[in-house]
């Protein structure tokens, strides 16, 4: 029986911040513009503006901040990268996506400028190949990336990891996630209907899902260490088909969560069971209550993957034959007659967050073929010692 295995993500190179140095002119203008986007000279105030941008096909249908030339360059000039800079080619359209259009967009969301670095890194893990970022902008399937933040970023830009934090607190990370989603249509080019074919959509299509990890909370390492080996500020994106609640205030043993959780995470008509996809990985967000409880009994994060592992699955003969027979086609069905939703504990992402008021977990099913992507975030570093670096 030959089984499809995901590359484990300890064989990539951890990415390492690149020292940063003032290098914008400031709001202020100067003699060489670095801004490169076309100018609208108009007259419009803010409900015209809007009107205008819905019509050029930039908005998401709430309130834009307009992206007036001063805007932009305030926003740059509070950072510390070249406009022109292209961090990524991003699919479908495969545009070059600069400082600046990530810029604009920010200003359009209501993002603030210390977001930058942020919405850099995003932008840098989604466009990895393995994310299969073609894929996800452009299938049937409600699919979107979620992004978890590690390091005290978390606190610097108001990121959620406690009560509601996947949806609801009033944040200006919001802006953050949005501005990801503008992203994703102004430079992308992803539009429902026309490139995206995605059949219902997702309320996440509109913010995404932008949240930390509440490391203080956890019994392990943080995500970003475990997968990458990144300590500090990093994020990781999650290509997810959104989110689903599990809960449990009956278990008191540590293994009793687990199989709760593990046993709520399978359903047959999900995407890691179709023959269309030959892998999938699952993310779990753990209650820091129900962590301290599981940790106490099980440091190793491996062990806890592992018991995951193990009650998420479903029996074979609880599908129908004809899907099935496709999956024993392509050596899905195990040996104990039982199909898994990841091919291997490792392919389990856990991760501590949410508020103390009860014993949840999340499970975030993945759309198949995207594989979680970590970046280190870049922070800016006085300029005599990016010099004596170089």
């Amino acid at each position: 029986m030959s089984v499809t295995l995901i590359r484990p993500s300890g064989s990539k190179i951890a990415p390492v911040p690149k020292p940063l140095v003032s290098r914008d002119c400031g709001p202020a203008g100067c003699e060489v513009d670095w801004l490169a986007s076309r100018r609208y000279e108009t007259e419009l105030d803010f409900e015209g503006f809007n009107s205008f941008a819905m019509e050029q096909g930039w908005g998401d249908g709430l309130p834009l901040v307009p992206p007036t030339e001063s805007r932009v360059r305030i926003f740059l000039s509070e950072n510390d990268r070249y406009p022109d800079e292209v961090i990524a080619h991003l699919p479908p359209s495969r545009a070059e996506c600069t400082v600046e259009k990530i810029a604009i967009n920010a200003v359009m969301a209501g993002a603030q400028p210390e977001s930058l670095e942020l919405l850099i890194a995003m932008v840098a893990a989604i466009a990895d190949p393995d994310f299969e970022l073609y894929g996800i902008n452009t299938t049937t399937a409600p699919v979107y990336p979620a992004f978890i933040v590690n390091g005290p970023i978390r606190d610097a830009l108001d990121i959620p990891y406690s009560y509601g934090c996947f949806g609801g607190v009033a944040t200006r990370a919001n802006a953050i996630g949005r501005a990801m989603r503008l992203i994703m249509r102004n430079v992308a080019g992803q539009v429902a209907g026309v490139t995206s074919q995605s059949t219902f959509g997702s309320p996440g299509r509109l913010a995404s899902i932008l949240a930390g990890e509440w490391e203080e909370k956890s019994p392990w390492a943080p995500l970003a260490e475990r997968r990458a080996r990144i300590a500090g500020n990093a994020v990781s994106c999650f290509g997810t088909m959104g989110t689903m609640n599990v809960l449990d205030t009956t278990s008191q043993a540590p293994r009793d969560f687990l199989e709760m959780i593990g046993k709520s995470v399978p359903y047959v008509a999900a995407n890691c069971y179709t023959p269309a996809m030959p892998f999938a990985e699952m993310m779990v967000a753990i209650n820091p209550i129900c962590a301290e409880i599981v940790g106490k009994e099980m440091p190793n994060i491996e062990d806890v993957q592992e018991c995951l592992w193990r009650y998420a699955s479903v029996p074979a003969d609880l599908l129908q034959r004809q899907h099935r027979e496709q999956l024993e086609g392509q050596g899905r069905v195990r040996e104990d007659g039982r199909i898994y939703a990841t091919p291997e504990p490792k392919d389990f992402i856990l991760f501590v967050a949410g508020g103390l008021g009860g014993l949840h977990a999340t499970g975030f099913h993945s759309f198949g073929s995207c594989l979680t992507q970590t970046r280190a975030i870049a922070s800016p570093i006085p300029a005599e010692q990016a010099q004596a670096a170089e």
